[in-house]
């Protein structure tokens, strides 16, 4: 059964969340170059999200202007 967008905009909100926390605590320990793979991983999850939850707007919007 697919994932709703819902779930999967929920779930990939999550992923960005531990990476970010992830980072910090690489970071926190020296470990920049983790701490930077980490942060960019971050980074790719919350545009994930963001191109998700757009295409979801544009999908109700178009579904609402159809008689």
């Amino acid at each position: 059964m697919p994932q709703s967008p819902h779930n999967r905009i929920a779930e990939l909100h999550n992923l960005a969340a531990h990476a970010h926390a992830a980072a910090a605590v690489s970071h926190d320990k020296g470990d920049h170059l983790s701490a930077h793979e980490l942060t960019r991983k971050a980074h790719e999850h919350s545009t994930n999200v963001s191109k998700l939850v757009e295409e979801q707007s544009t999908k109700k919007a178009t579904s609402k202007k159809a008689p």
